[in-house]
């Protein structure tokens, strides 16, 4: 059933199969996102998490920023998670797929999600300095593209925000 908090829709909101809607309980796996971004905390990365969920509910992917221990620029959470959802599935192209992650992804992030055909995007937190989904871009509306993804934000957005903030205050102390 639908978490009754308060979260902004770009799309439908639902998806649909099979003519008939399907409630997901988003905060389910942005808690696992959450999770995921703690991990990261804990080794000294950026903490973002990122879990990728099939259509059917199961989880493809649960992973956090790995750029510092992995030595790679693009170890984000998000790249992470198409990568291990890829080998998994033994297809690039990700389709019915929910990506949700706790800060909203990056230009190079999103690019990828258009690439691998992730159906929605759930997060958290807007980036207001590094945001491709609608806080400095928004690759996902943009018409030129093949394919949109369908944006889903301010799920336990106030949880993703302070931890994100906490590590970050931590770092300037």
């Amino acid at each position: 059933m639908l978490n009754e908090e308060r979260f902004r829709v770009r799309g439908s909101g639902f998806k649909v199969t099979n003519n008939k809607e399907m409630k997901i309980d988003f905060s389910k796996y942005m808690k696992i996102a959450l999770s995921e971004a703690e991990k990261a905390g804990q080794k000294a990365e950026v903490p973002i998490g990122a879990v990728l969920v099939a259509q059917n509910g199961e989880i493809l992917a649960a992973t956090h920023n790995q750029t510092i221990s992995l030595h790679d620029p693009s170890a984000h959470a998000e790249i992470l998670a198409l990568r291990e959802a890829a080998q998994k599935t033994k297809n690039y192209r990700l389709l019915n797929t929910t990506l949700y992650v706790t800060i909203e992804p990056c230009v190079m992030c999103m690019g990828a999600l258009v690439h691998a055909r992730i159906s929605t995007l759930v997060f958290g937190a807007k980036d207001p300095k590094w945001g491709g989904a609608g806080s400095l871009y928004n690759l996902a509306a943009d018409n030129r593209l093949n394919h949109q993804v369908e944006i889903i934000e301010g799920i336990c957005e106030d949880e993703c925000r302070a931890l994100i903030q906490e590590f970050f205050r931590s770092k300037r102390l």
